[in-house]
């Protein structure tokens, strides 16, 4: 579950305004009675969860008392997870979930506070919840002596648009409460050392005139941010978007970082950047079959679902996809047995420890905009006149093997990902290649995921050969993706010539 919240700091006089005048016509404001929490939060002795904006607590008297809440992509939103289970002991599940933050590390009793809440909800008229405002006087227990109290008041988002939370905070703020800041409860009860940096370091911008240490050490960042922020929503099998996916995002990082650290390679020290690198093959493997699947599946309902004139036999493509659903569960499985490995928790701190210093060498401390374009031609050269019996961009024919068009695929993928990072510095023509580069790996993207389609329908329908409605169906499945597949390598020539154009490669030795 996604929840989106706002908090506010009050003074113990503190009074909730009428915000009647939030309601839409005929809503109503409903006083709830006041109810007595009492939760505890766990952590490492460290408070790596805390600095990390993640929680675990218990929580007296919740249907289901052991939450964590995750950061998510935007202040005050956060995805929570809540479980049942004895106090004192939390759910393993949960303790799972946090591995990427807590890094194996035990969690134990950090902080306990004692909540008296008073909730009014906003409704429409329709008796639909809208948004819920806690006014919380929290007390800071240590045993059962009281050792601090405050007061904090929360708006939390249910069925409305955004906009009635900007009303309703408004309201407050004339009434005196201090918006702005979101620190939840746990960490103010546990103090300076909850708020201080997390293990992981921000990703931040480039200074105006960055060496190129500074520009590794941000994709290095960027990278493993990527990572350990999908950790946990790949655990819970969860989506991260409309159209997108947590194994995909967790699986890009993987894939990302390591074609830094190769483009980088003259910048950072070889023997660490290997290891780095061949863990990070290793779960990016892991992941791929779990992607695969997710692709296979979603391509079966695009593609099955192509001709609205011309429908294949339901119960064909449903054969077909619980084939593909059987596989992905396996796959899934096999996901989560590496992140519960030994070998998974010693490579998330590898990767913290890398972006917390990076092992760079006496080459990275010159200026970006000089070190890094030279680094970039090599992969850059590879995708345009290929090498080592792969073909280049501008050889590749119509009438060329899938498997030729695949391997360009591959190292358009590498050049993509160097051009990208550095087109932050290089700006111009570098980010227009970046632009082009993208529209041509879309292409070869889609070449690819056709012409694996085909060979899965076909070798679903291997496991079936009896089943006449099957191969009529697969039939014209395969049909379907062999035109997807002209139509990607009839446009990728212009696409490919737009990307070699002299003004967007000039900046290249």
């Amino acid at each position: 579950m996604v929840e989106e919240e706002r908090k506010y700091e009050v003074e113990p006089g503190f009074t909730v305004p009428d915000l009647s005048g939030c309601l839409p016509d005929g809503g109503r404001l409903v006083q709830q009675p006041a109810v007595k929490l009492t939760a505890t939060y766990y952590d490492t002795p460290d408070l790596r969860l805390a600095r990390a904006g993640v929680s675990l607590r218990h929580r007296v008297g919740d249907s289901k008392p052991w939450t964590v809440k995750l950061p998510a992509d935007a202040p005050g939103v956060r995805h929570e997870i809540s479980r049942s289970g004895k106090r004192g002991k939390p759910p393993t599940e949960l303790v799972w979930l946090v591995t990427a933050y807590s890094r194996g590390v035990e969690l134990t009793p950090a902080a306990t506070v004692r909540t008296v809440r008073t909730v009014l909800e906003l409704r429409d008229a329709d008796d639909a919840l809208l948004v819920e405002l806690a006014d919380d006087a929290v007390s800071v227990l240590d045993g059962k002596t009281v050792r601090s109290r405050f007061r904090e008041v929360e708006v939390e988002l249910k069925a409305a648009k955004r906009s009635l939370l900007d009303r309703v905070e408004a309201d407050l703020v004339a009434a005196g409460a201090t918006a702005g800041g979101f620190t939840p409860k746990h960490v103010r009860a546990l103090g300076a050392a909850a708020a201080g940096p997390a293990d992981l370091p921000a990703v931040e911008d480039l200074p105006a005139k960055p060496t190129a240490a500074d520009v590794v050490t941000r994709a290095v960042r960027d990278g493993v941010a990527r990572i350990v922020a999908h950790d946990p929503l790949v655990r819970l099998h969860a989506p991260v978007g409309d159209d997108d996916t947590a194994v995909h995002q967790m699986r890009v990082g993987c894939r990302r970082l390591r074609s830094d650290l190769r483009t980088f390679r003259a910048l950072v020290d070889r023997e660490w950047a290997g290891a780095l690198r061949d863990e990070l093959k290793w779960v990016a493997g892991v992941l791929g079959g779990a992607r695969d699947a997710e692709v296979l599946r979603d391509r079966l309902r695009r593609t099955a679902g192509a001709d609205p004139l011309a429908p294949l036999p339901s119960a064909a493509v449903e054969l077909i996809d619980a084939t593909l659903a059987d596989r992905q569960a396996a796959a899934l499985a096999e996901v989560d047995a590496a992140l519960r490995s030994d070998r998974y928790v010693a490579l998330v701190e590898m990767l913290v420890q890398a972006a917390r210093e990076p092992r760079l060498t006496e080459a990275a401390a010159g200026p970006a905009a000089e070190v890094l374009p030279r680094l970039v031609a090599k992969p850059w050269r590879r995708l345009a006149f290929g090498g080592s019996g792969v073909d280049g961009a501008a050889d590749l024919t119509l009438d060329a093997s899938d498997e030729r068009w695949h391997a360009v695929r591959i190292n358009g993928k590498k050049a993509r990902y160097a051009v990208d990072a550095v087109a932050p510095v290089i700006g111009g023509g570098a980010a227009k290649l970046a632009k082009a580069l993208s529209k041509v790996q879309n292409l070869l993207g889609e070449h690819q995921d056709a012409a694996v389609a085909a060979e899965t329908w076909q070798g679903v329908l291997a496991e079936h050969p009896d089943d006449h409605e099957l191969a009529m169906t697969v039939g014209r499945l395969v049909e379907r993706e062999r035109a997807a597949i002209r139509a990607a390598r009839a446009e990728f020539a212009a696409a490919w010539e737009r990307a070699s154009a002299g003004q967007r490669t000039k900046w290249l030795p």
